[in-house]
Order: structure tokens, then C-alpha cells, then sequence
């Protein structure tokens, strides 16, 4: 018994240092997968809407293509969409200088959709969505919505950014005053969902992205943090500094729970609401949360705790260990625990932040585990296998568990470029900058571990 124990642990230490000793990637490989992530961006994303989705007889972009990408009939412009391309195309702008001036152009072009017809002249704040003479029509109609406001203001900021353009810039500035005036919870903190078309809290009924009865929805919060960290970049105003904090914090200890998941909806004083696990949210949101910290300049361990928990938990749940892919969402108990209701399907913006997640906590944990690379180097083979459409090109939107497409349109209000395409970005950028300081292939072997 004494020698068995002996030569466990022999084994044990053995395999440790292994382990230790296992070389990770090397540049080369860091560079390949750039330039496989670049390509991706540029033919399957870019390319597929800039200069496309031009609105040439409106304003703005169009926002419905089938399969094909033959534009299908629609004529709203809808505020998530529009600020969507126009953040997109500013980001682009600024990553590829050979065609900054086509990309500058589009991004000019969304920022002016913004003002002209998004947003409410007469009483301030943006519209939901608008038909071709600026009427608020839909969802809109009677309502006006801070997950969509956030990305009008994530956008402009964006916008400003690359251009410079002043006007930008000062609508970014008005739409956080609005925001801040109307739909700030001075209370219990954090922001209304929904507000009058002039600016008074909705308290009943719901919200486009299902809150209900005065609740508050993880998916407008983990947003309004988003923007105003790109708002913060761009203006470093006291306030919107005090907000960040202050949807940081609520995101970081109100949302978020361990062992690693986020709860969907709260009441207006945010306890809890058991539902369903989002796994795109979570990957997504650890994402949103390292970011910023680090903005805001903080030594947060508690950011990279919550994001390595948000993405260990969906590798844990939602992970599809055969063939890669992140699964939609699956119903949750008190424990975080999914207990079924496992909706199989691999969403575009789900797969494209799951990559995301997992190469930032490779770069950041990748010294004492490659599990994270691994599971990158997974998710990437099926993307590049299977959610692309390697025959009219893009991204489906949508395929089943084993890769068949599931959808039949590749855009419309909800579904267009800003998730793969800032994932993309992200992705290939960091492998750019790993490969700086990873060891040249010849000294260290295969780095498929």
C-alpha cells in the first residue's frame, strides 16, 4: 500500500511538471490565426455590409438581407441596427487605414441617421425606431428604451473617435444628459428600462428585451455599462465616471452571482429573479466587466474572478465538447446549477463573444492553464466550419447543435455585424500582440496542446 501511494504521487508530480513544462503556442501560430481572424473580418463581415447596406434613396443603412444577400423589403430604421453599422464602421475605420475614408464615410453616414432622424427633437432622447419620414413607429411608437439610447450613445462616441467630427461627440454628450435626467433610478440605482416617448418611467408591461412590471434586465445593464465605458474613453466628465462605477459595481455584485452566471431580471431594487442562464450573456459580460476596470483604472481582481467563473460555468453547461460551439441558454436553479431546458442552438453573436472571452483569459491565465486555448482553438475550427456560409458568405445567423444553418436571412433589426465584428477585432489584435512575445515555433515544438 505504502509503495502504490509512493508511486501515485510520483505520477502525480510526474504529470504536474509536465504540464508546467508544456510549451504554449508559438508566435507562428499566433500569427496564422490572426491572419485567418482578419480574413474573416474583412470577406465575411465587413465586406457583407460596407459599403452594401447603404440606404441609398434614405438615410442611414438598410437593414433586411435574405440568405443570399438580396435586400428583402423594410424601410424603418431602428436604433439598435443603425448604431450597430455606425460603431462598427468606426472601428474599422480606425483598424485599416487602406480604406479608412470608405469606412470614415459610413460611419458619418449612421452618426447623421442619429441626429436627423433618430433623435427626438422636440423632447430629447432617441427614438426606438422610425419609418422613412422619422415618425416613431413599432416598439417606439409610445415608448422610448435605454438599451437601445446606450447604443446611440456607444455609437457616437465611437463615431467622434475616429472622425474627430465635434457634432458627434456632442449628441454622444446630450443623449447621456437625457439618459442621466430621465431614466437614472436615483433610488435604488441603475436605469429604468423603458420611458415615456417625454422622458416618465414605465412601470408595467414590457420592454424588447423582456422585462416586465418595473423589473431590471441584466441585458439593458450589462449595455448601459458598456456604452458609457466608450463614452468615458472619449469624455472624461466626472459624472459619467461616477455612472461606470456605478454599473460596474451593480454588474460586478448585483448581477453576477457564483459559481459563475447572471441573474436575467431583478426587481427595481434588484433582488433576484430565478429564470433561465444566457451562456452569451455570461462570456459576453466578462468580457464588459475586465473592460471596465480597466478604464476606469482599477486593480480589480474581482473583474477577472467573475470573468473566469462567467466563462468556466458555460464551459461547464454550455459547451458542446465534441464539436465545439457555445449552446444557447438552459434553465437555472438557486445554485447556478442548469437543470434542464438546454436550448442546443449556436447563435452568431454567442459564438463570435464566447472566442472573445476565451483568448483574453488565455492571455491573462494562460501560464497555468491551456484550457482556455484549447477550447479557443475549438471554437474557432467551428465557427470557421460551420457558421460561416461558405457559399453566399456572412455569418448564419443561427445553425443547430451539429452545424446545419437554421436560419434563412442573414440581417434584419436585431441581427448585423457589431458582435463578430468587435470579437474579430479583439481576436485578432490580441494574437498580434501575443505573438510578440511568444517563442518562435523551431524552440519549442507543436503548440496544440
Amino acid at each position: 500500500m505504502k509503495f502504490d501511494c509512493v508511486v501515485a504521487a510520483v505520477v502525480l508530480s510526474y504529470g504536474a511538471a509536465c504540464l508546467a513544462a508544456q510549451p504554449g503556442p508559438s508566435k507562428q501560430e499566433y500569427l496564422r490565426l490572426a491572419g485567418e481572424v482578419e480574413q474573416n473580418l474583412q470577406k465575411e463581415i465587413l465586406d457583407k455590409w460596407f459599403p452594401a447596406a447603404v440606404d441609398e434613396q434614405g438615410d442611414g443603412f438598410h437593414e433586411n438581407f435574405g440568405n443570399d444577400w438580396k435586400r428583402t423589403p423594410g424601410r424603418d430604421k431602428n436604433l439598435v441596427y443603425q448604431s450597430r453599422l455606425t460603431w462598427t464602421s468606426a472601428q474599422a475605420a480606425r483598424r485599416f487605414p487602406a480604406k479608412a475614408e470608405m469606412y470614415l464615410a459610413m460611419t458619418r453616414r449612421g452618426a447623421a441617421v442619429l441626429a436627423d432622424k433618430l433623435w427626438d427633437k422636440q423632447r430629447g432622447g432617441f427614438y426606438w425606431s422610425v419609418d422613412a419620414s422619422g415618425q416613431p413607429t413599432q416598439d417606439g411608437a409610445t415608448q422610448k428604451h435605454v438599451y437601445g439610447i446606450s447604443f446611440g450613445i456607444y455609437a457616437l462616441a465611437a463615431s467622434y473617435e475616429a472622425t474627430k467630427d465635434e457634432s458627434a461627440l456632442n449628441l454622444a454628450k446630450q443623449g447621456f444628459r437625457w439618459l442621466e435626467e430621465h431614466c437614472h433610478d436615483n433610488v435604488n440605482k441603475g436605469y429604468f428600462e423603458s420611458v415615456t416617448l417625454d422622458g416618465k418611467p414605465v412601470t408595467s408591461g414590457g420592454n424588447p428585451v423582456g422585462a416586465r412590471d418595473g423589473q431590471k434586465s441584466m441585458n439593458t445593464s450589462i449595455h448601459v455599462l458598456e456604452a458609457l465605458t466608450g463614452l468615458y474613453r472619449v469624455w472624461p466628465d466626472p459624472t459619467v465616471k461616477a455612472r461606470v462605477r456605478e454599473m460596474y459595481e451593480i454588474c460586478r455584485d448585483r448581477i453576477y452571482s457564483d459559481p459563475g452566471y447572471l441573474t436575467m431580471f431583478c426587481t427595481a431594487d434588484w433582488q433576484r429573479i430565478p429564470g433561465e442562464d444566457s451562456f452569451g450573456h455570461d462570456v459576453e459580460a466578462g468580457y464588459l466587466l475586465v473592460e471596465a476596470a480597466e478604464v476606469l483604472g482599477l486593480e480589480d481582481p474581482l473583474a477577472w474572478k467573475a470573468a473566469r467563473n462567467l466563462v468556466d460555468h458555460a464551459l461547464q453547461y454550455g459547451w458542446d465538447e465534441q464539436r465545439g460551439g457555445l449552446y444557447d441558454s438552459g434553465k437555472m436553479n438557486a445554485e447556478g446549477v442548469i437543470t434542464g431546458g438546454l436550448r442546443t442552438e449556436k447563435i452568431w453573436w454567442v459564438e463570435a463573444e464566447h472566442l472573445n472571452a476565451l483568448l483574453m483569459l488565455h492571455e491573462h491565465f494562460g501560464k497555468e492553464t491551456p484550457r482556455y486555448w484549447n477550447a479557443f482553438l475549438k471554437q474557432w475550427d467551428f465557427i470557421s466550419e460551420f457558421q460561416i456560409d461558405h457559399a453566399n458568405g456572412g455569418w448564419y445567423p443561427t445553425v443547430h447543435a451539429d452545424g446545419t444553418p437554421a436560419s434563412r436571412t442573414k440581417s434584419d433589426r436585431w441581427t448585423e455585424c457589431y458582435h463578430q465584428g468587435r470579437a474579430m477585432l479583439n481576436v485578432s489584435a490580441s494574437l498580434r500582440r501575443m505573438a510578440d512575445v511568444a517563442p518562435n515555433a523551431q524552440a519549442q515544438g507543436p503548440s496544440r496542446l
